[in-house]
């Protein structure tokens, strides 16, 4: 996220943006990344218990990932043309679940949205917050095709005394072990 983490709310959605998958692109997905039938020819693909061409699930969260930091981008232009400071986001230590509700199909144009579900401050990361988002996308009918939590790091505007010591002494010959042990890393 693009604001400092004492800035972001929660339960608060944010749009992403629409991406309409053709067949052309899933075919070259499906080649390049995940070939299976399914994904690669439209004939053989009839015979699927899908009974056409689908998306990968690879590819719906491919386009996702793209709309959401395209999006965290455009929010930190935002920002500064408010002459405010953006935050800044961090990696991502992971993806705690993915569901593929319902198969993409050439021609859907799906709506991707993100929110934050919940946020904490990082144990092993000083300085640091932890953010739970929720992203999902729904085609043009509005059934929900993908969702899944992705978690990710942001910065904080204010780091708590406690873990600004921690960084301090983390530095020092010797300590550095001991701090880095109590931090839980």
């Amino acid at each position: 996220m693009t604001r400092f983490w004492e800035d972001i709310e929660v339960n608060v959605t944010f749009p992403l943006g629409e991406h309409q998958f053709t067949a052309e692109e899933i075919i070259d997905f499906g080649k390049r990344y995940d070939p299976q039938y399914f994904h690669t020819d439209p004939e053989a693909a009839r015979f699927s218990h899908f009974g056409s061409l689908v998306a990968s699930g690879w590819h719906t969260i491919a386009v996702g990932h793209r709309k959401m930091v395209d999006a965290l981008y455009a929010e930190a232009e935002r920002l500064k043309s408010l002459g405010a400071e953006p935050g800044l986001s961090g990696p991502s230590p992971g993806i705690n679940f993915m569901q593929f509700k319902h198969p993409v199909r050439p021609g859907d144009t799906l709506t991707y949205s993100m929110v934050v579900a919940s946020k904490r401050p990082s144990r092993s990361l000083p300085g640091w917050g932890i953010l739970f988002n929720h992203l999902q996308a729904t085609n043009q009918n509005g059934v929900l095709v993908y969702r899944g939590e992705v978690v990710g790091f942001t910065k904080m505007r204010h780091t708590p005394l406690g873990a600004r010591i921690a960084m301090t002494l983390s530095k020092l010959p010797g300590l550095g072990w001991i701090a880095g042990r109590r931090n839980g890393q």
